[in-house]
């Protein structure tokens, strides 16, 4: 069965401006699957309807036969700015993971369970950080922020990752350190997977599967293989007749900055 199903999933912002138009997919248990396309395509907004933060206007969305009501303790979010708490360490931050089972009143006076404890010290380890544990965040590159930032995700024992953006400030370098322990968390632990990126490259190393958006709509499903550059020309830029390429535009005006920003997912 399915992990994830999308089913005829649409998002419409401020009355008039669709985000998501009629989107239908599905996304097998253990997938590493990566969205492309262009700012204001609608990736975040499709992110944020899986982790349950926004709401679809039309459609549902189903994570392992069920009806996503609300935030899933289940799903698992990285996001572009780490939002780590600078003052704490690494462990501190990752074992924040652990909140929705210890409750905000205990996590805030330190009180965790030694379980939780353990698979924090884990979840480090998963991302190569481990003898980084008791480092604070402020002192971290902006690399390692992203990969504790993987770790609290861990920490929660979800079944579904999500990554909106998590390399986009980050050197190639430091981009594909953050990817490759990811997939590795991913692959180990056999996690359904769902990021965007804007690096085409550094999707292709580590995608299993791409859907590529724009407009609000899901216009490629396939693997790298799948992935030419006249589907990546598609994907980011339209196509006219006779073959030449226009300019990608993004409904509803400024997009990016708009309709993502009512539902606070700011970059589509």
């Amino acid at each position: 069965m399915p992990t994830i199903e999308f089913e005829n999933v649409t998002k419409i912002y401020d009355e008039d401006t669709v985000a998501l138009d009629d989107v239908s997919f599905t996304i097998d248990e253990g997938e590493f699957v990566i969205l492309l396309g262009p700012s204001g395509a609608g990736k975040s907004t499709m992110l944020r309807v899986l982790n349950g933060l926004t709401e679809p206007t039309e459609g549902s969305v189903r994570i392992d036969g069920e009806e996503l009501e609300g935030n899933r303790s289940g799903v698992g979010m990285v996001f572009q700015e780490h939002y780590l708490i600078e003052s704490k360490t690494a462990f501190g931050n990752a074992l924040s993971g652990a909140l929705s089972r210890n409750g905000l009143l205990r996590s805030a006076l330190g009180m965790h369970a030694e379980p939780d404890k353990r698979t924090a010290l884990e979840a480090l380890q998963t991302v190569g950080l481990l003898d980084e544990a008791g480092q604070r965040a402020e002192s971290m590159s902006g690399g390692q922020k992203q990969r504790v930032g993987i770790a609290r995700a861990l920490v929660q024992e979800p079944e579904v990752v999500l990554a909106d953006e998590p390399v986009a400030s980050l050197d190639p370098k430091a981009a594909r350190d953050v990817m490759r322990y990811l997939k590795k968390a991913a692959t180990e632990q056999d996690l359904t997977t769902v990021t965007s990126l804007h690096q085409v490259n550094i999707a292709r190393e580590f995608g299993d599967r791409f859907l590529g958006i724009r407009d609000g709509e899901v216009i490629f499903d396939g693997d790298a293989d799948d992935l030419t550059m006249d589907e990546m020309d598609r994907i980011y830029y339209g196509e006219a007749q006779g073959g030449e390429t226009v300019p990608a535009e993004s409904p509803g005006g400024d997009f990016a900055g708009d309709a993502d920003a009512a539902g606070g997912g700011g970059r589509a």
